[in-house]
């Protein structure tokens, strides 16, 4: 790993956020319940998908799942939590970085993109 492209700092992004979304329940004392079983899912997610193998599929799932974050206190009605505040930022931020990189793959030559 010689080489640090966008597309490897992203998933190293996205494994540091996955990580701390996944011991959220302890770092910030969230209550068990719906916020923590949130927090906990979609942090492994993250996690797993950000030490996948270099994959468009891998990017769109990362886009979902930050999406999801991002709406899940309203749909599991925990709004006004501190988890909320936790899903939301880190939502955005994993939805970003996947865009980011779906943008950065879209852009390189096919020619290129077979050699990586």
């Amino acid at each position: 790993m010689d080489q640090w492209t966008n597309a490897k700092l992203c998933d190293v992004g996205n494994l540091i956020l996955g990580g701390i979304l996944l011991f959220s329940p302890w770092l910030f004392h969230l209550p068990a319940g719906a916020e923590s079983q949130n927090a906990l899912i979609c942090g492994v997610i993250v996690v797993v998908l950000s030490l996948a193998a270099f994959a468009v599929w891998e990017e769109w799932l990362n886009l979902i799942v930050g999406l999801w974050l991002i709406v899940s206190p309203w749909v599991l009605k925990f709004q006004g939590t501190s988890g909320m505040r936790i899903d939301v930022v880190i939502g955005i931020i994993v939805a970003i970085l996947a865009a980011v990189e779906l943008w950065t793959m879209s852009q390189i030559p096919p020619r290129q993109a077979s050699s990586r």
